[in-house]
């Protein structure tokens, strides 16, 4: 997607920010267009922008809801961390916005936040969309890549805390463009308590389910991306695949991905 592609976006006919509470936390997010409500949640270390790169074009047809996860972007919060917290805080959106059910999903990070709210609040869920996914279930052990990701991101954390935001920006240098503009211009934004709280919870590594058989309680349709990179093995989706009861795998090379994703989200609205 290019620079001009995603302003045009990010400017559609309906734009408003959100501002929400949850459990004594004020949460932000995005929405755009008009239409059935789909959630998409970014990855980590980034905000609600980093969404659009994936999904900005459903707000087209939808309304395509882009929260900042507790402890990101504006949603600021330095404290403790866990999956039913992030969970939780998009119940808390769906609620404050009166939806009673949508179409969620998100990419790496954001893949684990959505995979956590199905099984905690499957009465709010039409559809999932899990997008470069990497955690295989407690009973596996994470990729080695994640695992060492995670940790550098922690160490990039703590060095926030103590000697300002610009320490984060080697971590960006190697994304293309315009994706790196957006990171950084992301990254000079961010809060440096909320940002080492994050990190401090990624390199945790604790996983948002203790196993892919938990999968199969979520009854309702499921689109997977395979990831392509180590951090994010293609097998955790298709291991997703095998377990969830209506899924369909999209390879990201597709040249109709997007396309794909478009009529997924219609069909399941």
């Amino acid at each position: 997607m290019t620079e001009a592609t995603i302003q045009d976006f990010t400017q559609p006919a309906v734009r408003q920010e959100i501002w929400f509470e949850s459990d004594g936390t004020r949460l932000f997010a995005l929405e755009l267009g008009r239409g059935a409500p789909v959630v998409f949640v970014h990855g980590g270390l980034a905000d609600h922008r980093a969404a659009l790169f994936r999904v900005g074009p459903l707000s087209r047809d939808h309304r395509l809801l882009c929260p900042d996860l507790r402890g990101s972007g504006r949603s600021i919060h330095a404290g403790p961390l866990s999956w039913d917290r992030l969970a939780d805080d998009l119940a808390a959106l769906l609620e404050h916005l009166e939806i009673e059910r949508s179409v969620v999903g998100g990419t790496s990070m954001g893949s684990a936040v959505a995979l956590r709210f199905a099984l905690r609040h499957p009465q709010r869920l039409k559809g999932l969309i899990l997008m470069s996914p990497l955690y295989p279930g407690a009973d596996r052990p994470l990729a080695d890549a994640a695992t060492a990701a995670m940790r550098v991101m922690s160490e990039a954390g703590q060095r926030a805390l103590e000697q300002g935001l610009d320490s984060l920006s080697p971590l960006f240098e190697t994304l293309p463009q315009p994706m790196r503009d957006v990171a950084l211009e992301m990254m000079r934004g961010f809060d440096a308590a909320s940002v080492a709280a994050t990190t401090r919870f990624l390199a945790q590594c604790e996983q948002p389910l203790g196993s892919a058989s938990e999968l199969g309680s979520i009854d309702v349709p499921a689109l997977l991306l395979p990831g392509v990179d180590a951090q994010h093995p293609a097998e955790i989706a298709r291991l997703y695949a095998r377990h969830l009861p209506q899924p369909s795998l999209i390879e990201p090379t597709d040249p109709e991905l997007l396309q794909k994703l478009a009529q997924f989200c219609s069909r399941v609205s």
